[in-house]
Order: C-alpha cells, then sequence, then structure tokens
C-alpha cells in the first residue's frame, strides 16, 4: 500500500470530513429515510428517493475517505531545505508577465487554488520540486508555455 504525503492541515481537514459523515450527516439521513417511509407508497415519495440518494453518495465516499486517512504520512515542509519540497510555499515570478506568484506545494487531496495550494503532482508543482532560489522552471498550461524564476522558497 502506497504512502501518500499530506499536510497536517489536508489531513485534519479529511479526518474532520470523516466524522462529519460518520457522525453527523449519515445518522440525519437514515433518520430523514426512515420519515419519509413512514409517508406511505416509497415509489412516489420524492423525499425517500432524495435521502436515499445521499446516503448512498455517504456511503461511497466513507472508505474512499478512510484509504486516503490510512495512506496520509503527514509530512511538514523542512525550512533548511536547500531545495523545493512536499510542503514549501514557493514565490515565483513569470518571466514574461512579471508577475509573482506564490504557491503551496500540498497533496491532490488537499489543492485550494484560490488560496494559492497547488499539487505537487501537478505540472507547475511537479515543475517546482527539487529546484533552488534562482532556477528558472518551464511549465506548460492551458496558456502555453510558461517561464518562471524561483524567487523564494520556505
Amino acid at each position: 500500500m502506497a504512502k501518500t504525503p499530506c499536510t497536517k492541515e489536508t489531513y485534519d481537514k479529511l479526518v474532520e470530513r470523516y466524522n462529519f459523515l460518520k457522525k453527523t450527516e449519515r445518522p440525519r439521513v437514515v433518520d430523514e429515510m426512515e420519515e419519509a417511509r413512514k409517508q406511505g407508497d416509497l415509489s412516489e415519495n420524492a423525499e425517500y428517493h432524495a435521502a436515499k440518494e445521499m446516503l448512498a453518495h455517504i456511503d461511497a465516499e466513507l472508505p474512499r475517505l478512510e484509504q486516503q486517512i490510512g495512506d496520509a504520512v503527514i509530512i511538514e515542509f523542512d525550512a533548511n531545505s536547500e531545495t523545493v519540497r512536499f510542503g514549501a510555499t514557493v514565490t515565483a515570478k513569470n518571466l514574461a508577465t512579471k508577475k509573482v506568484v506564490a504557491y503551496q506545494l500540498v497533496s491532490p487531496e488537499g489543492v485550494d487554488p484560490m488560496n494559492g495550494k497547488i499539487s505537487f503532482k501537478s505540472p507547475m508543482g511537479s515543475a517546482f520540486m527539487g529546484k533552488k532560489k534562482g532556477d528558472i522552471v518551464e511549465v506548460v498550461t492551458p496558456k502555453g508555455k510558461n517561464k518562471f524564476e524561483i524567487v523564494d522558497f520556505k
């Protein structure tokens, strides 16, 4: 079984989601199904079918979350690292636009592009991995090829 690197924050979110589904959401949906079942004819009972569908979704997600939690290895970025590694926050300058961007390299489960968190396996994340301050990396994005200079990482 392959272990998956994970930040503490992502691990905590996975556990929180799992516990919410298992202890709160699933029992609530089961109760909704029971209430809908009491209404009689199930063939035309929209509430029952909606609850049944929601329960199926929850029951499919719980094993996936269990697997992710079981495979997770929490890795903290070593601030003394000389190269970009998992968990690092990389500041880079797009050499064409001169725009400076910052991304934290996280596991695929922790991706949140609106908050600057990208997968270390993504094209940009994997291009940064193992590089040093001052290195130039070329990344193929949907907008074409871009060159970035690594300004800093921490």
